[in-house]
């Protein structure tokens, strides 16, 4: 379970692509790799990896068929930086909202509105998907915790503050990026049960 609060930018440090399989390392900041075992998760861009060996702060991971189909990982190069969040504790505060870092889709940025203070990233995405994306609710991308702002058509927004930008890869995004996407759990349920209810007593 991860709460949305990224915790920095990890590196990319070595990719080994086999068939419909990578094998993926990563370099934590130092003061981030303290306690590290294998078999802990710790979500890669929101999706949950699965720790499969570890020396120093060098991390490494197994990405399987899956992963790479629904995921932005299996587009990573040597020296790319992603965002990471270690599995949260109990008693840790949640300053996001739960996530699984189960990724449900891609989404890709197709504006960024920015001034001094502000920016603003436009996303577009599948219909599918838009019943669960409403304005102010949550949605996590690349395992960022953030609050809608508008939803327009096929497009929604996120307002990002400085702090999110220098913590995260968002500060670097461009137009055409493709984004994990994780929707809330919590909207995805009562959407579905109202959907459920409401074709029962048609």
């Amino acid at each position: 379970m991860f709460t949305g609060i990224v915790q920095g930018k990890a590196t990319v440090k070595a990719i080994e692509h086999k068939d419909q399989f990578m094998r993926l390392q990563l370099e934590l900041p130092e003061e981030r790799a303290n306690d590290l075992q294998l078999g802990a998760s710790i979500a890669v861009n929101g999706t949950c990896l699965t720790i499969t060996a570890f020396e120093g702060n060098q991390v490494s991971f197994d990405l399987i068929m899956e992963t790479l189909r629904v995921t932005n990982l299996g587009e990573l190069s040597i020296g790319d930086q992603v965002n990471f969040e270690r599995a949260a504790s109990f008693g840790d505060e949640i300053g996001g909202h739960l996530l699984s870092g189960h990724i449900h889709d891609q989404v890709s940025i197709c504006e960024i509105e920015k001034s001094e203070n502000n920016c603003v990233l436009w996303f577009k995405t599948a219909s599918q998907w838009l019943k669960y994306i409403l304005p102010k609710g949550f949605v996590a991308l690349n395992g960022c915790s953030l609050t809608i702002g508008e939803v327009k058509e096929d497009r929604f927004n996120v307002y990002l503050i400085p702090e999110t930008l220098a913590m995260t890869t968002f500060g670097r995004s461009v137009i055409g990026d493709k984004i994990n996407l994780e929707i809330d759990p919590q909207t995805q349920a009562i959407v579905d049960t109202v959907e459920r209810y409401m074709a029962k007593n048609a």
